[in-house]
């Protein structure tokens, strides 16, 4: 199998995803190539006791979206089909996802069904610290070509490791907490966290607390890259 640098070579549009526009253009052309439908990349963040599933992209119908819920959405992503780069992808299909180890109930399945995604495709893409997913779905069974997903794939791997920050700003949507913000804000102005517990009236240890939930929620490894992040995305 060639590269993902040789696949995404002859991809102009991988090669300008500078916008939510361009990303939108790269995974509608990939949908088409693989036979697929529909698509959503999904970042699941980090949120302090739970995982939670953030839409970056996708051209599921809103209303689908909202009857399945970003439970079920968080569950397909990270489920036992789910297969990282290189391993066959192996299709979840409506009709028989009962008998896929509880993966979904019966009335979810009937529901994918119903919305048009009678199969879906689950793959994990590395990007750096994200942990992002794209599902690729068709109204009906055995329309993906799986050969043509799995070089789709690569695509989105090596493409996607080019823009972190704008996928980080997609999947973020300001995921603080007031004081989550408050703390990156003060730091970001050159205060300690010793100053920073003075101001807010709470503990050192309390203000280190949410600086932490904070990087975790940006996948940053540091201070400085949460509150970068956090600048370049508008919330402080």
């Amino acid at each position: 199998m060639s590269s993902p640098a040789a696949l995404l070579q002859s991809d102009t549009l991988g090669s300008r995803l500078t916008s939510r526009g361009d990303l939108t253009s790269f995974f509608m052309q990939l949908t088409a190539e693989i036979g697929a439908d529909s698509y959503m990349l999904v970042a699941i963040v980090h949120d302090q006791d739970r995982n939670d599933a953030r839409i970056v992209s996708s051209n599921w119908i809103f209303d689908a979206i909202e009857l399945i819920g970003k439970r079920l959405i968080a569950g397909l992503a990270q489920g036992a089909l789910t297969v990282a780069p290189g391993i066959r992808p192996q299709q979840l299909v409506a009709s028989r996802a009962p008998e896929t180890d509880g993966l979904i109930t019966g009335e979810e399945a009937r529901l994918l069904d119903v919305l048009g995604h009678a199969e879906i495709y689950s793959l994990r893409l590395n990007v750096g610290r994200q942990r992002l997913f794209a599902l690729f779905s068709a109204a009906t069974a055995g329309s993906i070509d799986q050969p043509a997903l799995m070089r789709a794939q690569l695509k989105c791997c090596y493409a996607l490791s080019h823009i972190p920050q704008l996928i980080a700003a997609a999947a973020m949507q300001d995921p603080l907490s007031d004081r989550e913000r408050e703390c990156l804000f003060w730091v970001s102005e050159g205060k300690t966290t010793d100053e920073v517990a003075v101001i807010l009236g709470v503990s050192s240890n309390t203000v280190n607390s949410y600086i932490t939930h904070a990087i975790q929620k940006f996948a940053a490894s540091n201070r400085a890259m949460a509150i970068a992040t956090a600048i370049r995305s508008g919330i402080i």
